[in-house]
């Protein structure tokens, strides 16, 4: 016989969803999330099957069930909720519905005319088998009712295939078989309430277990809802010749706060070195007030574990995490794992990096760019344990700080196993913690950090720009296999980034990005001087801002005309309030007669919130066009009148149809509607949702 057959493995079980390269990597969710499962369930012959999905969070072993249910060609369906921010783990299990296929067998063979009484003792052996187990109470005497009414006499004497002592003395319960007709005793064995009774207890004796248990990372609703807003706050005194310090940042809280942002994310706040410091625009000839490139980490007066002096002490930190705290905010830390040549690792641990032929250490380039201020790690030499060890200790070092959320820079320069192994020793103790990639590579490495466990991602939403490559791009990140494991944190601007859009586009740009950045993700974020229009370029034709805080302390006008401040504001507002802008996966795009408008929407499962937006994607001119709404699927009838309420200036509007002509200015370039009431023709009453702060 075959080695690898299991003959106790009567039921195929295959095509288990959700899953990632077949369990290798976990799926995400968020507490409170229903987990739909799906899965190819089925046996040889007409047996009848039954289904269900066992799943337990990491730290408890026993199982919980949750019975799934035929969907269609042996396709099966059922769902559990996760109500923890941990690893869970859920596997699928079957077995063949005995009772159900001889309640099913039964019928067809009284129905023929043929001769039962053999069926009707088997049918009492099995609710005897289900009855026996049970402790006294009222499942087990309504089963005794069922037995009574199925069995005779002649059955109750023999014990059939119960062991004999234990029918024995079930014998002696039910105190006699039925005097009733046969067709009485087939009628009542084949009440759906016997049915529904049974499969509470259902007769296992050949389940089989898919063969794997599959990971969901449940992260909580942070790693999927939020909104970013990066500063360096060493431009937080607002004074050029000043490094601000933690005390400038606190003082700035409220102004983070008053734009509707729940994440305030910071860039390195390490000492910085000194060795090939950088100056003013990249320059490569520093003054000696030259603040450095805060990505050069490392000085005498530490390394990732210290602050920078100027920012203020450790102690100092402490109270910006909990002032943010009390005002809405969670910081977040860049995680940048690179040094300074005066970093104290470099001195410490040399084999941690890339040696020359000449006994120097090498420092970073990606040619012809070179960062002579920065050495890169080798995480395959001779020392790597130790080293992995560090930057796992690095993290946790900042959550003992109050910090709970990372943004790592360059994650794709660092080993994917490195991440894979470094997340999850994070996680598994502090489950809370979110690491955001910024990695702008190609796509498959981006996929693969965030399959190694990666809460979020950059996106190439920076450099989509038009309709078609918007409404591609945003499909396969929210409706394809990516859903699964890829959250697109869609950031406009970064201090790396000054795209051709903004700098071209004006004021009207910055409008437009910020719109389709709000609402077709629901993370996102901005860095500071985006909501001033701030787009000067270093040069035409580069990507670079000029005068970049990257190099120097600034001073912003917080107030400057033209801010799009408002605009961003009731944006974040209007996040807050509906509960469609707050999922990921549920974006949709719809059909407008223009080009240069693109059209989508978000509606929650029950479809209590419905948002649908409409972007001019031209900054500099005009555009009219027909919305075609999808009423079908906002369960509105062509016929029936509806209320939608504008949310950037809060007009309302009775409409009828599914059609409806917008109008698009360079500086009101989107409109966002809610759907707010209608009225059913086929129910004849109104349907009125309000919005519901978070």
């Amino acid at each position: 016989m075959p080695e690898t057959i299991d003959a106790s493995r009567k039921v195929v079980i295959e095509n288990v969803e959700p899953e990632l390269d077949c369990g290798r990597y976990a799926v995400k969710r968020e507490v409170g999330d229903t987990i739909t499962v799906r899965a190819d369930i089925f046996k040889e012959g007409h047996d009848a099957i039954s289904a269900a999905i066992w799943y337990r969070p990491e730290d408890e072993e026993t199982w919980q069930e949750s019975r799934m249910k035929f969907w269609d060609n042996d396709r099966w369906e059922g769902a559990f909720t996760v109500d923890r921010n941990c690893r869970w783990y859920f596997t699928v299990v079957a077995w063949t519905d005995t009772f159900g296929t001889w309640q099913s067998d039964l019928r067809k063979k009284y129905d023929a005319g043929q001769e039962v009484l053999l069926e009707l003792f088997e049918g009492a052996q099995l609710l005897a088998a289900a009855a026996i187990p049970l402790a006294e109470g009222p499942d087990r005497d309504r089963l005794m009712e069922f037995l009574r009414e199925v069995a005779g006499d002649e059955q109750l004497a023999s014990g059939g295939l119960i062991p004999r002592s234990a029918w024995a003395q079930f014998r002696d319960d039910v105190e006699g078989g039925s005097h009733l007709t046969v067709a009485e005793r087939v009628a009542a064995a084949l009440d759906p309430a016997l049915l529904e009774l049974m499969s509470r207890y259902p007769l296992r004796n050949d389940l089989t277990r898919f063969d794997r248990e599959l990971p969901v990372q449940v992260d909580r609703v942070a790693a999927r809802f939020a909104a970013w807003y990066e500063l360096f706050p060493r431009s937080m005194s607002d004074d050029e010749s000043r490094h601000g310090t933690f005390d400038d940042v606190i003082r700035k809280l409220p102004y983070v706060q008053s734009m509707g942002f729940d994440v305030l994310y910071f860039p390195p706040i390490h000492p910085i070195g000194f060795t090939f410091r950088k100056g003013k625009n990249n320059t490569l000839n520093p003054g000696p007030d030259e603040p450095g490139v805060p990505y050069a980490v490392g000085s005498d007066a530490g390394g990732h574990k210290a602050v920078h002096p100027e920012l203020g002490t450790l102690e100092d930190f402490r109270r910006l995490v909990a002032a943010a705290r009390e005002h809405g905010l969670e910081i977040a830390l860049d995680f940048a794992i690179q040094v300074s040549p005066d970093h104290p690792y470099a001195k410490e641990h040399p084999g941690w990096f890339y040696i020359r032929p000449d006994g120097t250490i090498m420092y970073a380039e990606n040619p012809p760019k070179k960062y002579q201020d920065i050495y890169p790690l080798n995480f395959y030499g001779d020392d790597w344990e130790s080293q992995w060890a560090e930057w796992r200790d690095v993290i946790l070092h900042w959550v003992e700080q109050g910090v709970h959320i990372f943004r790592v820079d360059n994650p794709h320069t660092k080993p994917v196993q490195f991440w894979e192994w470094m997340i999850r020793e994070v996680q598994r103790e502090h489950p809370q913690v979110i690491f955001l990639s910024e990695a702008f590579t190609r796509p498959k490495m981006m996929r693969a950090l965030a399959k190694a466990g990666f809460s979020q991602s950059y996106t190439y939403f920076t450099w989509r720009n038009f309709k078609g490559e918007l409404t591609e791009y945003f499909t396969e990140l929210t409706q394809g296999p990516m859903k699964e494991y890829f959250r697109g944190n869609l950031f406009p601007n970064t201090p790396d980034i000054n795209p051709e859009f903004l700098q071209r586009g004006g004021r009207p740009a910055h409008m437009i990005r910020a719109i389709l950045a709000t609402t077709l993700s629901s993370v996102y974020g901005i860095y500071s001087g985006f909501e001033l229009c701030e787009a000067t370029p270093l040069a035409p034709g580069k990507e670079e801002y000029l005068d970049s805080e990257k190099y120097q302390v600034k001073a912003w006008d917080w107030d400057r005309p033209g801010n799009i401040r408002p605009l961003i504001t009731r944006l974040n507002e209007a996040r807050r309030q509906n509960p469609a802008l707050q999922e990921y996966d549920n974006l949709r795009f719809y059909p407008a007669d223009n080009d240069n408008v693109l059209f989508y929407g978000k509606m929650t499962e029950d479809r209590t919130s419905m948002v649908f937006v409409a972007v001019n994607l031209d900054p500099f001119a005009t555009h009219e066009t027909m919305l075609h709404f999808p009423l079908p699927d906002m369960g509105i009838g062509w016929s029936d009148p509806w209320e939608v309420e504008e949310l950037l200036t809060g007009e309302r509007f009775f409409w009828h149809g599914g059609s409806q002509w917008v109008r698009l200015e360079p500086d009101a370039p989107g409109r966002i509607f809610r759907v707010r009431a209608w009225r059913s023709s086929e129910h004849g009453f109104d349907y009125f949702m309000e919005p519901t702060l978070v």
